[in-house]
């Protein structure tokens, strides 16, 4: 089946602002017919919103079902919803370190499974995660961001192998630094005696580099453009400089980079 206008048909979670309203809005330019879930939408030209938390495994199945319903596919699921906390690992509350997870692994996991049998009944389509650096790169002090971001990453892995006889395309993309709300919206621990003056200048850096890194706009074009592969890649880098961390990660012993990340990080 196909949609009435005969366009493609995109999903964007965290679609409200940041990434995924810049990829909601070139998805639009693209002429896409654009559904964007958030737990608060805004109001965008033309594209179709829905109310929903991706922590809400019932809530995200009816938002792919009410899509499929209204336009007969859904051609590429671009899930960008998270969020950030930092803090000393032993410092963690559990339900924060929980709650990153839930959103971040889980609400990624939750869309997956709800857009699939839709995907499989069509026999194509495309998913993209929109993971980081810092899953490929263990951010100290973001141990638990860090963490979520690696397990969307193994889990597109499996996915693309598991998912590949039905013509289904699974990519992750993992930007560097950008600059959007996801700064100022992190959730801080205090360090207290043992490690706040290292916790502060570690978060100091990151928000300095978040602050003057790319624009929304660039990580988004390079997200439609894995989107509309034909055979992508199961991971995708974007700016320059991060695509050379990444690599030497792949090259260096673990105990080599893993020193590096430190020196920048964790002084």
């Amino acid at each position: 089946m196909s949609n009435i206008e005969n366009k493609k048909v995109a999903v964007v979670t965290g679609a409200s602002g940041g990434i995924g309203k810049a990829t909601v809005e070139h998805l639009i330019q693209k002429g896409y017919i654009v559904y964007g879930i958030s737990r608060n939408p805004k109001v965008i030209p033309e594209l179709h919103t829905i109310a929903a938390d991706v922590c809400d495994a019932q809530a995200i199945a009816q938002a792919m079902a009410q899509i499929y319903r209204e336009q007969g596919c859904i051609d590429v699921l671009i899930s960008n919803a998270g969020y950030g906390i930092s803090g000393a690992v032993e410092q963690t509350e559990d339900t924060a370190a929980h709650q990153q997870l839930e959103v971040n692994f889980f609400g990624f996991f939750h869309c997956v499974k709800a857009v699939l049998p839709y995907l499989r009944a069509q026999k194509y389509g495309s998913i993209v995660a929109v993971s980081s650096v810092a899953g490929a790169l263990a951010i100290p002090f973001q141990a638990f961001y860090s963490a979520s971001k690696a397990a969307i990453n193994s889990l597109v892995l499996s996915l693309a192998n598991e998912v590949r006889p039905y013509g289904i395309r699974v990519s992750a993309v993992m930007p560097g630094d950008v600059r959007t709300g996801f700064t100022d919206a992190r959730q801080k621990a205090e360090g207290g005696a043992v490690y706040g003056e290292r916790l502060e200048r570690s978060v100091a850096s990151m928000e300095k580099d978040e602050r003057s890194g790319m624009r929304p706009e660039y990580v988004a074009k390079r997200i439609c453009r894995v989107a509309e592969r034909k055979h992508p890649r199961p991971f995708y880098t974007v700016g320059p400089k991060y695509r050379v961390f990444t690599f030497l990660a792949k090259i260096l012993p673990a105990k080599v980079y893993n020193y590096i990340v430190g020196l920048l990080y964790a002084k």
